[in-house]
């Protein structure tokens, strides 16, 4: 089976960067539980529209990607997620 790697994309919303910030390091921590590897995240300053944060990850398949989504303490996160995080793109990408 062919692992899933997915690009994500992350603008904060204006003036909640470092809370941003702190709402990914719990969510992220949580991909190697269901299988995920986080490959890369850079944070930069958003500057021009550009996003706040860039995260590469590695599932092994859909089946764990929903497990993740679904987690429960993720889900119990998401009003902080909704006051900190302006926009997210999610999209498959082949890491060379």
């Amino acid at each position: 089976m062919t692992p899933i790697e997915l690009c994500c994309l992350l603008r904060a919303r204006p003036g909640a960067e470092q809370a941003m910030t702190a709402y990914e390091d719990k969510v992220t921590a949580l991909v190697p539980e269901h299988g995920g590897e986080l490959l890369s995240r850079v944070v930069g300053d958003g500057a021009d529209g550009s996003p706040h944060e860039v995260h590469v990850y590695r599932f092994p398949d859909q089946a764990a990607i929903d497990a993740y989504m679904a987690d429960p303490r993720r889900l119990a996160l998401a009003a902080e997620r909704d006051r900190t995080v302006a926009s997210t793109v999610l999209f498959p990408v082949r890491v060379a």
